[in-house]
């Protein structure tokens, strides 16, 4: 398989032409601010990136496809922070010049759930995001934050609305079973996802991600065999270094008409 590389070049070469504008280009395409949901039972801080941009342009999921970039957070200079989990609302599949770029249009309510150093202390949420928007051109940009939680704060009906299109958990979904076949390519290795499912509705997108940042995936073609969905994905490393997969950490990401699933993990079969 070796379909990726037209792909894989155009987005790096896309990246590489407008990363100067890193810092200033998405000025006027897209606002952040933060969200307040005040705390929740376990004690930790509920709360939201709020992106608002300009009619008709797109940002990306954390798997962005074949044309997309991926966002990057840097959460390091805030204020008794532990630990921050992100909660990604389920994307959209878009045709982007030919090539498929999962994300969002026109807004994104991200939430993200904060686990205190100290939970008698005030939390800071101070950082940046580096990410992508697209509409007839991508531009690559940064976006700086810094909101002190209100932990009064009471429930967040925004927040609340972009917590119910999560992906379902494979559990919900009724997922039995997940396989992994590994095989070696001439670039890399070959994934071939075998999930026994119930349908997620329509025309099927599946995206494979590794669990290593280092490594490039790409587009999954799917099939259907009754109550198993198949999907394929060649995964590469760019600067052409040997690695492994642990299959513990390959995630699946089903997008049907209906809903998605969200499987963490699959078995050698």
């Amino acid at each position: 398989m070796t379909f990726w590389k037209p792909a894989l070049a155009a987005v790096i070469a896309g990246f590489s032409l407008t990363a100067p504008a890193f810092g200033q280009g998405v000025d006027g395409l897209v606002q952040l601010d933060v969200l307040d949901g005040g705390k929740t039972a376990s004690g930790t801080y509920q709360g939201a990136l709020r992106l608002t941009l300009k009619d008709g342009w797109k940002t990306y999921w954390r798997a962005p496809g074949d044309a997309g970039i991926p966002p990057q957070f840097d959460w390091s200079r805030s204020g008794n922070v532990g630990d921050v989990k992100i909660i990604w609302p389920a994307p959209s599949v878009f045709d982007q010049n030919g090539l498929q770029s999962i994300g969002y249009e026109d807004h994104l309510v991200l939430p993200v759930e904060i686990t205190p150093k100290n939970p008698a202390k005030p939390v800071r949420l101070r950082g940046e995001m580096d990410l992508g928007v697209c509409k007839d051109v991508c531009v690559p940009g940064r976006l700086d934050f810094d909101h002190t939680l209100d932990s009064e704060a009471g429930r967040n009906p925004v927040i609340a609305a972009a917590l119910a299109q999560r992906p379902f958990s494979a559990q919900e979904a009724g997922v039995i079973e997940t396989e992994c076949h590994l095989s070696p390519t001439q670039d890399g290795i070959q994934i071939e996802a075998h999930i026994t499912m119930p349908s997620a509705g329509g025309p099927e997108i599946a995206v494979i991600e590794p669990g290593n940042p280092t490594l490039w995936a790409s587009q999954s073609p799917t099939e259907r065999r009754g109550g198993t969905l198949i999907a394929r994905s060649e995964i590469i490393n760019a600067a052409g270094a040997p690695f492994a997969l642990d299959r513990s950490e390959i995630r699946v990401t089903v997008l049907g008409a209906n809903h998605a699933v969200d499987i963490l993990g699959c078995s050698a079969g």
